[in-house]
């Protein structure tokens, strides 16, 4: 791969493969070349998080980048992707890469409803593992302003209890978003506001 120079790259003109490739390691999905993992970052919503960067700038970065296993099922049902699974030696189809990731991430499939109708709603959803949720959600995206809201992803036939209301309305306050459960089942959203009486 040729050496590049952080200055002299510009996202708005190079050329990427109609898919970009991406590797299936160690339970992860990495985008090894970084004029790749910068162009499904910068230009196309803000995909996957480069390795050692805390807040990557809108412009090209020289790291590898992860996807989220929710990021990277979504952009490989798009055809914007393919996943090569380096245990394997093969590529993965879409329903041999949602097997797995429904087999080591908790809450996968209810999780991947939510992320993909957010998008089509045009939200950009990221993870929200810091803030004690599952996403952040924004509008134009991290580093534009601050997430709209966090979401919490409640299986359908799940129960949310009195202190667990009261925690995530705490946590929320604490960091100044609205909390949104949202079921899966029935892609409703349900929005908590507290106020001092």
């Amino acid at each position: 791969m040729n050496q590049v120079n952080d200055e002299q790259v510009s996202l708005d003109n190079i050329e990427v493969p109609d898919k970009i490739p991406a590797k299936f390691v160690n339970s992860r999905v990495i985008v090894f070349n970084p004029l790749y993992a910068s162009y499904l970052y910068v230009k196309k919503g803000f995909f996957g998080s480069p390795l050692g960067i805390n807040k990557p700038r809108l412009e090209y970065f020289s790291k590898p980048s992860e996807l989220s296993l929710i990021e990277a099922y979504y952009l490989l049902e798009k055809d914007e992707i393919t996943i090569f699974d380096q245990k394997e030696n093969k590529l993965l189809e879409p329903s041999e890469f949602n097997d797995i990731a429904t087999s080591i991430h908790h809450k996968f499939e209810e999780k991947y409803i939510i992320y993909k109708d957010l998008r089509e709603k045009g939200y950009i959803p990221r993870p929200g593992l810091k803030f004690g949720a599952d996403f952040v959600v924004y509008k134009k995206g991290p580093g534009l302003e601050h997430s709209l809201f966090m979401v919490h992803v409640l299986p359908h036939d799940s129960e949310i209890t009195a202190i667990d209301m009261v925690r995530a309305g705490r946590l929320a306050t604490s960091v100044r978003k609205k909390f949104v459960i949202a079921n899966p089942l029935t892609r409703s959203y349900y929005f908590f506001e507290w106020f001092k009486p």
